[in-house]
């Protein structure tokens, strides 16, 4: 463990356009399925934005980290379209717990694209929500806008604290998660309220209405 951490920690002498690939590298590796067993990516990613001291690198580093993300939520989509559901017995996907794999459909299918939004938020659960969605055949257009409308926050998220936390970024990575998880909790509560509002209104129109369909039946 104290080679990684020697390892990380060096990225942070390193040119500015090699510190960018460097999280680019790590962002892929996490968010791409298997890739995050071997390569720290999260922690990696916090290091490298660490050197952050500018807006201007602030936000090509954003910019780097959006994109890495949404491209390993692609490549993972792929796998999932090309082995489908023999992707639960493999043995990387046993590696990572095939139970997430089921958390991974299971949110696939009762929120669809949503999923993939709410998975960027959950550790190793959103290494393997692309590929469920691949194997569910979920349209990749609709993948591609929720991996952008996810990515794009996760990016800003991690790359603001990691720059405002500087050498102590490795130490808040678990603090880190436990936000995630805030937030997340956070959106589907106001979901849940959205989708009651919803609900109530429309049963009150559908109540509302019911008079006016039973006196045009009776004058039938």
């Amino acid at each position: 463990m104290g080679l990684i951490s020697d390892g990380l920690e060096s990225i942070a002498g390193l040119p500015q356009p090699l510190v960018l690939a460097a999280a680019a590298a790590f962002t892929f590796g996490e968010t791409t399925i298997g890739l995050g067993l071997i390569v720290p990516g999260e922690v990696g990613l916090l290091v490298a934005a660490s050197t952050v001291k500018a807006l201007g690198t602030g936000i090509a580093m954003w910019a780097v980290v959006t994109l890495a993300a949404v491209a390993g939520d692609s490549v993972g989509y792929l796998v999932g379209r090309r082995f489908g559901g023999r992707l639960r017995e493999t043995r990387l996907v046993k590696k990572m717990g095939q139970d997430n794999w089921d958390k991974a459909t299971a949110l696939i299918r009762r929120r669809g694209a949503w999923a993939v939004f709410f998975a960027r938020w959950l550790p190793v659960v959103r290494s393997l929500t692309p590929a469920a969605a691949g194997t569910a055949g979920l349209a990749y257009p609709k993948l591609l806008i929720a991996s952008i409308c996810g990515a794009a926050p996760w990016a800003a998220l991690h790359v603001t604290i990691a720059a405002m936390a500087g050498e102590a970024a490795k130490q808040i990575e678990s603090k880190l998660s436990t936000a995630s998880y805030f937030l997340l909790g956070g959106l589907a509560v106001a979901g849940l309220v959205i989708f009651l509002v919803r609900k109530r209104k429309a049963k009150a129109k559908a109540v509302a209405t019911a008079p006016q369909d039973k006196e045009l039946e009776e004058a039938r």
